[in-house]
């Protein structure tokens, strides 16, 4: 129980259009900097003109060129039809110098030979001017746009390349990811078991005249390994794996998304038997005319081809789309019907069981002490992802190694799970004596309502160590068992442990703070969801009214709130129903610390001294529940 206060930016250069996400690619695939590329044309354009200069003719007037013929200085000359450019002596020396000057008189030929002059006539090439005055920065610019369009395409062929699919491919052979990688998903792996034979020997299947569907689409909260549990369907299968993720099909040009996708089926027909896994699908798949009047064309263009080449190809080609998603209620319809992506596979949280299989493959490369027990870790972890898991572990490994010893211990796992839950220590933040005594009553106000209400999740650790940004302590309850339903009593219950805080501040101190706050939101959810969501109140009796719109795999922490469909006065009527529950709720918590007021005192006491106590050491003060 914690005590806490409450798209891609586009550039566009001309006629092209370049999103934030193609500027960090280039930067972070190829280390390529037009920085560094303007910096070496400029170097070129110096040392250009350093090596030419010495070449370069002095420019004289032609007044000059004639004292020059006249001191007999001028030792031979090219006449063109309006410049002479020739080599001459320098005044002050012997110095030979190449100089040019303007033509102004058409009879110079006698005063040259008079003067003994070589001289001859020149033909100016003025082809070889143009093509250094134009040819050379047109495919100057051109050289740095076809640069750019590489690095952005990740080395695809170049500008040639915004149609080709951005997907990864992984051979057969490459793909060492199996079933035997994948714990706590044992239904999923069953319902995918028949893709994998189906892929491995297909004879089987049209001999009987079978088809695989087309699509199978992976739904599931974030981190519960439906990337993992694709590759581990290519594994098995032994074909190859192709991987993209929903927003490359959509970027820069408009129909490129389309194009993409036939490129991808292209190359899927060519590899077949083979998979395409497609991440994120609802990047792609939304459905369409949702949000209003306007839409992404191009976006709904993708989705249009995809839903094409979905119709079109044969399955007995031994081609299979797979696609996960942890928001299926934004898909089109047209992705969800049969002949498209008509098999659809849960990939929930895993339970107890397969909490501690992913935790000891999560395991095996860490060295474990020998007091680890990997099922109390997973009874402590309920509602963790597999994600969620192997962060545990790398945690503990981490603070093993941080505190010097070559093992992980129970105490570095208790750590680990901890730091996930409630964030980082703030051992060093500084809270006077006062809030720090406030802090304690309200914990084990929280932690002894929990251990005297049947029912209730026994009690694991109390702290008053801050944590994270806001939390200044917590009560960590551990479940028992996995739990899918609650009863009206139940539900209760989590009230009165949420209000067991404040009550306890309010006991002993005469007053309240504001750390109460997020206590009192949840249990005010918690009341209002039993009136309108589950039929247990007077005021709705058993009609209900859901939240609308919300998330299926993704928590919010938006608390109870959408648009109603029912009356001002009934709502008016469920706001003093909710109230109601509040203010029973409240009595009932008062009358019963108030009942162990000297255990709660003791307690407290205890934990100002410790700032954490262990379950085990909090019950040894608590009596057998007794009903108030």
């Amino acid at each position: 129980m914690c005590r806490q206060p409450r798209k891609h930016r586009l550039v566009r250069f001309g006629y092209f259009c370049f999103s934030d996400s193609d500027f960090v690619a280039m930067e972070h695939n190829t280390k390529f900097n037009i920085w560094y590329l303007l910096a070496a044309v400029w170097g070129v354009l110096l040392l250009q003109s350093l090596i030419f200069e010495q070449f370069r003719p002095q420019v004289i007037a032609y007044s000059d060129f004639i004292d020059a013929i006249t001191e007999d200085r001028v030792i031979e000359i090219a006449i063109g039809q309006d410049r002479i450019t020739g080599k001459m002596k320098a005044t002050d020396s012997d110095d030979e110098i190449l100089f040019t000057t303007v033509r102004v008189d058409n009879d110079l030929s006698q005063t040259l030979a008079e003067h003994g002059v070589t001289f001859s006539g020149q033909v100016e090439n003025t082809l070889l001017k143009a093509l250094f005055s134009w040819l050379v920065p047109i495919a100057l610019f051109f050289g740095i746009w076809y640069l750019l369009m590489r690095k952005m395409q990740g080395g695809q062929a170049g500008i040639m390349s915004f149609g080709r699919n951005k997907a990864k491919i992984i051979g057969e052979k490459d793909v060492d990811t199996h079933f035997d990688d994948v714990a706590g998903a044992d239904e999923a792996k069953e319902e995918l078991q028949e893709i994998v034979d189906y892929l491995a020997r297909p004879e089987r299947y049209l001999e009987v005249g079978g088809q695989m569907p087309k699509g199978v689409l992976l739904v599931g909260p974030p981190g519960t390994g439906k990337t993992l549990i694709a590759r581990a369907v290519a594994g098995e299968a032994g074909v190859p794996f192709f991987s993209i993720s929903g927003s490359d099909f959509v970027e820069m040009f408009v129909g490129m998304g389309a194009a993409r996708v036939r490129d991808l089926f292209v190359q899927a027909r060519e590899k077949a038997p083979c998979i395409i896994f497609i991440d994120e699908l609802d990047a792609l798949g939304k459905a369409r005319g949702a949000g209003g009047y306007g839409g992404h064309d191009e976006r709904e263009q993708t989705l249009n081809q995809l839903l094409v080449e979905m119709d079109g190809f044969d399955t007995q080609k031994g081609i299979v789309i797979m696609a996960a998603t942890n928001r299926p209620e934004v898909l089109d319809p047209a992705l969800l019907r049969s002949g498209r992506f008509d098999r659809q596979v849960l990939i929930d949280k895993p339970d107890v069981r397969g909490r501690e299989a992913i935790l000891k493959i999560h395991s095996a490369k860490v060295k474990l002490a020998t007091d680890v027990d990997l099922q109390i870790v997973a009874q402590k972890t309920a509602g963790f992802s597999g994600a969620d898991l192997a962060n545990v572990v790398n945690e503990a490994a981490l603070l093993a190694v941080r505190k010097g010893r070559k093992q992980v211990s129970t105490n570095d796992l208790d750590e680990a799970v901890d730091r996930i839950i409630g964030g980082l220590e703030k051992k060093n933040r500084v809270i006077n004596p006062q809030e720090k005594r406030i802090v304690a009553y309200h914990e084990v106000g929280h932690a002894l309502v929990a251990a005297l209400t049947p029912g209730t999740e026994p009690v694991h650790k109390i702290s008053i160590i801050p944590r994270g940004l806001a939390a200044l302590g917590y009560t960590q309850q551990r479940p028992t068992e996995d739990r899918y339903l609650m009863s009206r009593e139940e539900l209760l219950a989590k009230i009165d442990v949420l209000l067991g805080g404040r009550v306890a501040e309010q006991l002993t101190f005469n007053s309240v703070t504001t750390g109460a706050g997020n206590d009192l939101m949840r249990a005010t959810d918690i009341a209002r969801a039993m009136i309108v969501e589950y039929g247990m109140g007077t005021t709705l009796g058993l009609s209900t009214y859901p939240r609308q719109r919300s998330p299926v795999f993704l928590q919010t922490d938006q608390g109870f709130s959408s648009g109603k469909d029912y009356s001002d006065e009934t709502a008016a009527q469920i706001d003093a129903e909710t109230k109601q529950i509040l203010d029973q709720r409240n009595e009932h918590v008062t009358r019963l610390l108030t009942a162990h007021r000297d255990t709660l005192q003791t307690v407290a006491e205890r934990l100002l001294e410790k700032e954490v106590l262990l379950g085990e050491e909090f019950m040894a003060f608590v009596s057998p529940p007794t009903e108030v």
